[in-house]
């Protein structure tokens, strides 16, 4: 398989971007590299829903345009955008960095990194909006367990088939989650289901989903709610209406609210991400 190529000069302004230097392939550059992602490029639809209206994009951004929504707009992105620009930056930095797809209900909706270092074999999901601020490993005996106010993440030991599973509880109760499957992929093999999360239909074009992640603590714009967690602790604030949401989005995440109504504008219907 190809690896994916990335422009030297664009590896120098996602390093710019994410305020890490350029070090050779290791575990602290590597937590360094996946603390950064996670918490200046936050998960967000507002870039899919804005690139779908303005510019007709059903489709991932390539590189520069990705990167001109983080260092312009503070933008991210969903799975298949935050995840694929940040295995070809790894790529590019020389680690041993392979894309595979996860199963939720459907197969291949995600789509996640795992890195072979020092003997471990390691995960790194910056598009999940999950605080994993640091490499989990692939091949632990037992659970891992992240809390985070009302949440709970657990990263389960790899099944006979040699795959890996996340399980999501809210409040103790499971909400969502997904299954690693260990081969190595291209990203034209997801062309379906990107194509797909693009549809009238799909979950990112009947919700306003928004997640930051900062030591100990994380922000979530979930349609009208605001979540603050932190610790074991979390609070939500109810926003009044739609129209209030892009003065809080742009307050909170300094995504600028002309891009957030344009966003907005391609819900028909607000409902719940979480499923």
């Amino acid at each position: 398989m190809t690896a994916p190529s990335l422009a030297p000069a664009l590896v120098d302004r996602y390093l710019r971007l994410l305020e890490v230097p350029r070090r050779p392939p290791g575990r602290e550059a590597l937590a360094e590299l996946t603390a950064a992602q996670l918490t200046r490029v936050p998960f967000e639809n507002v870039s899919k829903l804005v690139g779908l209206r303005r510019l007709g994009l059903a489709g991932l951004p390539p590189a520069e345009l990705h990167l001109e929504g983080i260092e312009r707009f503070h933008l991210g992105g969903t799975c298949f955008a935050n995840n694929y620009h940040l295995y070809t930056l790894l790529v590019a930095l020389g680690y041993d960095a392979r894309l595979c797809g996860a199963d939720m209900l459907h197969p291949d909706v995600h789509v996640v990194i795992a890195v072979r270092l020092e003997g471990r074999e390691l995960l790194v999901d910056g598009g999940y909006g999950a605080p994993f601020l640091a490499p989990i490993p692939l091949d632990a005996p037992g659970d891992q367990v992240l809390v985070l106010g009302p949440d709970r993440w657990v990263i389960e030991p790899r099944d006979p088939a040699g795959c890996s599973r996340l399980r999501v509880y809210r409040g103790g109760v499971f909400k969502h989650g997904y299954r690693i499957r260990p081969a190595a992929r291209a990203i034209e093999e997801f062309a379906p289901r990107i194509a797909e999360s693009f549809a009238p239909e799909a979950t990112f074009r009947k919700a306003l989903l928004l997640i930051r992640q900062f030591p100990g603590r994380s922000i979530t714009i979930h349609n009208l709610d605001r979540i603050d967690s932190w610790g074991t602790e979390g609070r939500i604030a109810r926003l009044r209406g739609r129209e209030e949401l892009p003065f809080e989005v742009e307050r909170t995440f300094g995504i600028p609210r002309d891009l957030v109504a344009d966003a907005l504008a391609e819900i028909s219907g607000i409902q719940e991400a979480w499923g």
